[in-house]
């Protein structure tokens, strides 16, 4: 039987990855000795794995980042890609950029049948190549190590090459200015997709509301929907609305 606080743990485990005890003990408000105490029988019953101070899951230590950010709200993403999913038929073309939130929405496209696929993300091209009539067409050039997905300009010329129904993004941040992202070469590519596409939207969960990004991406006037899991702010509801953008808040 657990105590409530090594359920709290494995918990905080299941959602972050590895953690350092110190940040445990922060996290639950003890001290070191009792989140050590806690570990200790979930270590030696091989449930966790100790490392440098740290303490992960085990199986999950050492795993690629992106892995770990699929966990992250995925229930809120599994519920917007359920939601994006729902707009898209049978024999439709769709590009997807890179992102936690995309994959998910690739994994709900599995239930659409002969589909014409774009992508950078390997991540989406596996999922969707070779199954139901698919054909996909992912972009070249060299895969990054943290997310398996293409950047620069081999992919952004191969993408430019193709004209779809929907283009749909993934959001790193979003505020009342509009999508941002973290990263330059990944905000290029979710601005091109959409410039190609009939019908383009953003994808993001709650916790991207509010933040700032360091690259701009498009303003809502770009977007014809952004599809999230929650109501976002008062102020980013109301720039949607001005933009005359479709908010549309998936069901859990």
């Amino acid at each position: 039987m657990l105590s409530k606080r090594q359920s709290d743990i494995l918990r905080i485990l299941e959602t972050e990855g590895s953690v350092s005890i110190a940040a445990l003990a922060e996290r639950l408000g003890v001290s070191l000795e009792t989140v050590r105490r806690d570990v200790k029988p979930l270590s030696e019953a091989g449930t966790v794995v100790r490392i440098h101070g740290a303490v992960g899951l085990a199986g999950q230590i050492g795993e690629a980042p992106f892995q770990k950010r699929m966990r992250e709200n995925a229930a809120a993403k599994q519920a917007i890609a359920r939601a994006v999913a729902e707009m898209i038929r049978d024999g439709d073309s769709v590009m997807l950029d890179t992102g936690t939130t995309t994959s998910y929405v690739a994994r709900e496209l599995t239930r659409r049948r002969r589909l014409t696929v774009v992508t950078n993300s390997s991540d989406i091209a596996r999922t969707l190549a070779t199954v139901n009539g698919n054909r996909v067409y992912m972009a070249g050039g060299e895969l990054r190590s943290d997310s398996g997905a293409a950047f620069g300009k081999s992919a952004l010329d191969f993408v430019s090459r193709f004209a779809v129904t929907h283009a749909i993004i993934s959001a790193s941040a979003v505020d009342q200015t509009g999508v941002m992202d973290m990263d330059l070469e990944e905000a290029e590519i979710g601005r091109l997709l959409l410039t190609r596409a009939e019908r383009r939207l953003a994808v993001t969960d709650h916790s991207k509301f509010g933040r700032r990004g360091l690259i701009h991406v498009c303003d809502f006037s770009e977007l014809d929907a952004l599809v999230t899991d929650r109501a976002p702010p008062a102020a980013i509801a109301t720039a949607l609305e001005a933009a005359g953008t479709t908010l549309k808040v998936a069901a859990n």
